[in-house]
């Protein structure tokens, strides 16, 4: 916009050179120059002059108007990305998005011990009671994404016995089964490793629990459908 308008002041400025160039070499050949005729001149000139103010006017109120739409602009980009911070903020909160930083890979399996005479073997089988006590212990150390056998636990995730497998996320696994835990890797290991804590409860019946710190893990997002039936979204004002 701004371009357009200085070569339209640019134009004007090079016919009105042109037309009183030309007005004086034909004056100059003619040898004189009438009183009416320099008036007449004085006058295109001072029109010009007015157009090429008028012109000027015009493109400071663009640059007024460029410039105001400019900070706008760089106003609501401001406010833009902060919307599109909080919405990937609580994205990440529901599970909804891929995450990656440290923590800990904690692998659960079966007691290989042979189980004695009288003993129940059931106790030597990782159930989803075991499975919910390490996502717990996980969660009160400060774990900030979990996931169980590649399955995002987001608030609505269930661990629940079907048989001899366990259900996660509507998924049926069998052991082994597979925690990966983002957080500072040494205080979710001691968490687990407390004195009485859920591993050494597993390992009295012989179940064996690994834990592997890493720099690098990556938990994939929850991709299964979050759809409420029954819970809505508390309207202010509205009666309870």
């Amino acid at each position: 916009m701004k371009k357009s308008v200085y070569i339209s002041v640019a134009f004007v400025c090079i016919v009105l050179g042109i037309m009183l160039s030309t007005q004086f070499r034909i004056v100059k050949k003619s040898g004189a120059v009438t009183v009416q005729r320099a008036e007449e001149l004085a006058a295109q000139l001072k029109e010009v002059q007015l157009e090429k103010e008028a012109l000027l006017k015009q493109i400071n109120e663009l640059e007024a108007k460029i410039n105001s739409y400019e900070e706008a602009s760089s106003k609501t980009s401001v406010v833009t990305q902060a919307l599109k911070n909080d919405v990937e903020k609580y994205k990440a909160l529901a599970g909804l998005t891929d995450l990656q930083g440290p923590g800990v890979i904690v692998t659960i399996n079966d007691s290989k011990q042979a189980v004695p005479p009288g003993q129940d073997p059931n106790l030597f089988l990782v159930h989803d009671e075991d499975l919910l006590k390490v996502a717990n212990e996980l969660r009160a150390a400060g774990a900030e994404a979990i996931s169980l056998n590649d399955q995002r636990l987001i608030a609505t995730s269930e661990i629940r016995c079907v048989g001899p497998t366990v259900n996660v996320n509507s998924v049926r696994f069998a052991a082994p089964y597979v925690f990966k835990a983002i957080g500072d890797p040494d205080t979710l290991e001691a968490a687990l490793k407390l004195k009485g804590g859920v591993v050494e409860t597993l390992s009295t019946w012989g179940i064996e629990v690994n834990i592997k710190k890493s720099d690098k893990i990556i938990i994939k997002k929850y991709d299964g459908v979050i759809k409420f039936r029954y819970a809505k979204p508390v309207v202010e004002g509205e009666n309870k």
